[in-house]
């Protein structure tokens, strides 16, 4: 099992695997059709982007396909490595670099990830190319313009509200489909499909959940107590009115970004 540790100039957002398990499962049992497309083959040699902690990777290597995980986060790659799974920590943004990912791969995997790599995607873009084998793909899903809008909006106007510049926090990179079709060409890939779709979601809970575990660059701009309490509570009350239902039930408007993206064969 690795345990080396690339340069993680990518910050790891303050995750907590136990919550993220909590309040953002469906974040991988949504994305099924996602593992369905990369159709790993026994054999294989898969980069899981962003692994998490590694439930998708583990549906790959069941497959037969021999998995890599790697995610900025420790705690999401010492999760990933307590249900087996091969996983380091490392920058999305420096995967051609990183010494402690051995070799090229036949894939390369992402979900819900590439939008948390804002600092340059067409780095990161540049890297799995260069992972990639001669004929490999790039297989992902992740947020596309629009996604998470009305939780966004609230997330930024609230911390302008507290005296925050929100640009400067904001963690997301939600591109349209010709933004990242354009940067999949200029990395020298042929896109075979891509598109974005709505995907409305039933959250497990209340959405001051969803904000805690899947907002944390917002909520840990604040000093932690009851500034941090405050922010979450006042972002949750900007949502009530076009969110919660009846019920109780809160609805997050996804909008989802897929692609299947080829390395020539020579």
């Amino acid at each position: 099992m690795s345990t080396a540790v690339c340069r993680d100039g990518e910050a790891d957002h303050g995750w907590n695997a136990q919550d993220y398990a909590s309040n953002a499962r469906f974040v991988a049992d949504l994305a099924m059709p996602v593992v369905e497309q990369l159709a790993a083959r026994p054999g294989e040699r898969v980069l899981d982007l962003g692994c998490g902690d590694g439930v998708l990777s583990q549906a790959i290597a069941a497959r037969g396909a021999d998995v890599l995980g790697v995610d900025a986060s420790a705690e999401l790659v010492a999760a990933a490595r307590e249900r087996g799974i091969d996983a380091i920590v490392a920058d999305g943004h420096e995967l051609a670099e990183c010494s402690q990912i051995p070799g090229r791969f036949n894939a390369v995997f992402s979900n819900a990830a590439l939008h948390w790599m804002k600092q340059d995607p067409q780095a990161v873009i540049d890297g799995v190319y260069q992972r990639l084998l001669p004929g490999g793909r790039f297989v992902g899903e992740f947020g596309a313009a629009g996604n998470v809008a009305p939780v966004h909006d609230a997330l930024r106007q609230q911390a302008q509200a507290q005296g925050l510049d929100a640009d400067a926090i904001d963690p997301w990179y939600f591109p349209t489909d010709a933004q990242y079709r354009e940067r999949l060409e200029q990395a020298g890939f042929t896109v075979e499909t891509l598109f974005s779709f709505e995907r409305p979601t039933l959250l497990p809970g209340d959405v001051s959940g969803w904000i805690a575990t899947l907002a944390g660059p917002f909520v840990a701009a604040f000093a932690p107590g009851s500034a941090r309490t405050d922010y979450i509570a006042s972002v949750r009350e900007r949502l009530i009115d076009s969110l919660r239902d009846a019920q109780g039930r809160w609805t997050v408007p996804y909008v989802r970004l897929r692609f299947d993206a080829r390395r020539a064969a020579a």
